[in-house]
């Protein structure tokens, strides 16, 4: 038994899927079955070939080959799917290579399953011997392959010898008695299922935990069990079709199992070659794997991202702050103002935080009887104890849980409460005295009295000021703009020689763009607001104040403004390279950017716009992301420009409404263009439209097809749905590209454009996916998808356009 119970539940035959029976599976990963049986026998053997399915037809188990491969592998998979998906892998650091040659799987004499070769060697077997007479091999619908006794006694079982996959019934964990340890280990790439760097397992140190490590290094980790869910995954609790159970037995082992509540619907959970946990539930429907939950999911989810008592905030800037009562100190972390007195615990209290993330529970201490007080005064007099909580909240709250040392791994989450240790000094309150805390109260409310009063002659003046500003000239004092240099008109107007034709560079929404030169040597670009242009103050306050805060190498840096007049000028240091559309989209220029740059340009757009919507301390989101608002400098590195359209959002906001829809047709998402709703997932779209552009060379706006397919995503996914995605590629690109670097860009271009926002990846997920080969999700039909249909439309707008492919503004009336 390995040590761990002899049953688990769920490994018993499931119900049938009351369904239809797929087509066959491509002939790519498995040869023509040439029998199927149920199991096999001691006196038996199966051929490259044949296959054993589960008695509910719902697992197969055969020889098949990855795509892109021609070793030869051992495995289960789901047989009435057509998404051929891999669920357990025999040999799987042990392929078959040589295909020419007669391999076996069977069950050799000491009651080991074994690949065996023609010669009678041994190629791979099982690490347990088994002392039984005619053991027999079977698949059963739980997808777990057991070889059983003759009273059908689970002698050994997949199911404790995992690969990627984790499939309902199924353990992690480890028992302390006979040091057996159930974990899942990545694939090494999507095509290579032999053991990768990425493992997920329960760290039983301290307090059990979940965690994903990349070798011994830990890079996320799920916060404890409390009773209903993992306290770090509070979004697993409500997804409505799993339920994970944890069992401690009597301290000597711990294991974390997941059912479904339909024993129908088919889900499962990988460790993905790139280090990520990814739950995905079968739709029968679009006949697609959905993702039900994905970690890490971001800067916060990676461990001890802001070092010893450092808390981590997704939503600010930046991200990582301090505990009350800690300073930063000098490397990533954070320490104590005042020490711990520590003495018998009497002059130390507790701060109560809520909505945390638990510390890491390796130096922790735990005991299910205590209740929260008697866990308190426990903490208190131990010297080393640095914070306390509940066990168990899943009636009331139960349990003692104590943390030891510094605090790691912390982040804002919907939680329970956790209890940090604190020096009296430090305490805002004194838990023996209502009278002190009364004058303290007392004495806030009234230092309170003057800020408040403040803040609301503040609010009044800029109340003031703002209808002074519209009725007045617009002078440069009244711009609320930070750290950036005013220049003087006559100094722009002699750079750019009067704003000479000759020194025209190119022409936006906003207006012309001019090269100029500096008294000093310095090159720039100027930006001229247009008389004829539909924008204006606030696009040029945006492009100011929102540039003025943002520092990244993939965003263009803004050098100053100058305003006389009506003349609205921006000043940007000068990109050589123009912008990006002026190489994909002509035809002389195309060729000076090969696969490995547009490659670069791609990866570098990416960066940028996660910067945007993620790490800076703004939020952006741009709305008018396209070919020509990238600039290249000199080295070809791609430049974010163009900030009049954008938009900051602040606090937990994704997203916001408005009346005025502003953007580039063509770019803008179905539910921005039709609804007025964008989003950061509506610079997906557009950075997923770009990607396309890219690859293909070909403009969106106005593309046409001989098939006519009325836009590019449309014709990329129609050549992607009948796996031709590599017709995309633009043909100069041909001798210098890498295949699968394209493949992958266009399906992700592609998973960037789907309809609905809730479909498309995140900017930090897109960063991810190109910077590995973990297995991408299917991609839906893109918005605006325009094979035969118009699915989606804007014909009840007033559209203003203009040429060359310029900004454009949309009324959506309310």
């Amino acid at each position: 038994m390995n040590g761990l119970s002899k049953h688990v539940d769920g490994e018993e035959h499931a119900a049938k899927r009351t369904k239809t029976e797929y087509p066959p599976l491509a002939s790519r990963f498995i040869k023509k079955i040439s029998s199927a049986r149920d199991s096999i026998t001691s006196t038996q053997f199966l051929k490259d070939g044949e296959t054993i399915v589960s008695s509910g037809g719902i697992f197969e188990l055969g020889f098949f080959s990855p795509t892109n491969s021609l070793n030869r592998y051992v495995g289960i998979w789901y047989k009435q799917i057509p998404v051929f998906t891999v669920v357990w892998v025999a040999n799987r650091d042990t392929p078959i290579t040589n295909t020419s040659s007669s391999v076996v799987f069977q069950i050799i004499n000491s009651g080991r399953l074994a690949l065996v070769e023609g010669n009678n060697s041994i190629l791979w077997h099982t690490n347990t011997s088994i002392l039984v007479q005619n053991p027999v091999a079977k698949l059963l619908d739980s997808g777990n392959l057991v070889i059983t006794d003759g009273n059908e006694n689970f002698l050994w079982q997949s199911f404790y010898h995992p690969t990627d996959t984790l499939l309902p019934g199924m353990i992690i964990g480890k028992n302390f008695h006979t040091g057996v340890e159930i974990s899942l280990s990545s694939w090494k790439t999507q095509n290579n299922p032999g053991s990768g760097e990425y493992t997920f397992s329960l760290e039983a140190t301290g307090y059990p935990q979940v965690v994903i490590k990349n070798g011994r290094m830990e890079v996320h980790r799920s916060g404890p069990w409390n009773g209903m869910d993992l306290n770090g995954t509070p979004g697993m609790g409500k997804l409505g079709t799993i339920t994970q159970t944890f069992v401690i037995a009597n301290t000597t082992a711990f294991l974390l199992y997941f059912k479904v509540f339909n024993s129908s619907s088919l889900v499962r959970a990988i460790i993905s070659s790139s280090g990520t946990l990814q739950f995905y539930l079968w739709e029968d429907g679009s006949e697609e794997w959905n993702i039900l939950y994905t970690a890490p999911t971001d800067i916060c989810d990676r461990y001890g991202y802001c070092g010893a008592n450092g808390i981590c905030y997704y939503d600010n800037y930046p991200s990582c702050s301090c505990l009350d009562n800690f300073m930063p100190k000098n490397a990533v972390g954070c320490v104590r103002r005042t020490p711990l007195s520590c003495q018998n615990g009497s002059s130390d209290g507790f701060l109560k935080y809520s909505g945390l993330k638990f510390p890491d529970t390796k130096l922790s201490w735990f005991n299910s009887s205590m209740n929260l007080k008697e866990c308190e005064k426990f903490c208190l007099k131990n010297c080393n104890c640095t914070a306390y909580s509940s066990l168990d909240i899943s009636n009331g709250e139960h349990g003692c849980l104590i943390w030891f040392g510094d605090l790691i791994d912390l982040r804002m989450l919907p939680g329970q409460d956790l209890y940090i240790r604190m020096a009296a000094s430090d305490l805002d309150y004194t838990s023996s005295s209502k009278g002190k805390k009364f004058n303290i109260v007392k004495l806030t409310s009234s230092l309170l009295i003057v800020p408040l009063a403040l803040s609301l002659v503040t609010m009044i003046m800029k109340f003031y000021k703002r209808k002074w500003k519209e009725m007045k000239p617009v002078q440069p004092e009244l711009l609320l703009v930070e750290d950036q240099t005013l220049f003087e008109a006559s100094t722009i107007t002699r750079a750019t020689e009067n704003f000479s034709i000759k020194n025209k560079i190119g022409e936006g929404g906003y207006g012309p763009v001019y090269k100029g030169v500096l008294d000093d040597g310095r090159e720039i670009a100027v930006k001229r607001l247009s008389k004829t242009s539909t924008q204006g103050l606030e696009e040029f306050k945006n492009e100011v104040n929102f540039i003025a805060k943002l520092q990244h190498r993939n965003l263009v840096n803004l050098l100053g403004w100058c305003i006389k007049g009506e003349e609205m000028l921006l000043i940007y240091e000068y990109m050589p390279n123009k912008s990006l559309d002026s190489f994909i989209f002509d035809n002389s220029r195309r060729v000076l950017l090969d696969w490995t740059k547009r490659f670069d340009i791609i990866n570098g757009i990416a960066r940028g716009l996660l910067y945007l919507h993620q790490d800076s301390r703004l939020r952006i989101i741009h709305r008018d992301l396209k070919a020509s608002n990238i600039l290249l400098d000199i080295d070809m590195n791609p430049k974010i420009s163009d900030f009049g359209l954008a938009r900051s959002i602040g606090g937990n906001e994704t997203g916001a409404n408005t009346a005025r829809v502003a953007g580039t047709h063509g770019y803008m998402s179905p539910e921005y263009a039709g609804n007025g709703m964008f989003s950061t997932k509506s610079d997906v779209f557009s950075f997923g439209v770009s990607v396309l552009e890219i690859v293909s060379g070909r403009r969106n706006r106005g593309f046409s097809h001989q098939d006519h397919y009325e836009n590019l995503p449309s014709y990329a996914w129609k050549l992607y749905r009948d796996g031709r995605s590599i017709e995309l590629l633009d043909e100069h690109l041909v001798e210098s590209c890498n295949l699968t670097q394209v493949l992958r860009s266009i399906h992700i271009g592609l998973l960037c454009v789907q309809q609905h926002p809730e479909d498309r990846p995140s900017m930090y997920s897109v960063v991810q996916m190109l910077s590995n080969d973990a297995d991408l999700p299917i991609a839906k039909k893109p918005g605006f998808f325009t094979g035969r249909e118009i699915e989606t439309h804007i014909s009840t707008m007033e559209i203003t356009d203009s040429v060359n492919e310029i900004t454009i503004s949309l009324l959506n009336p309310r």
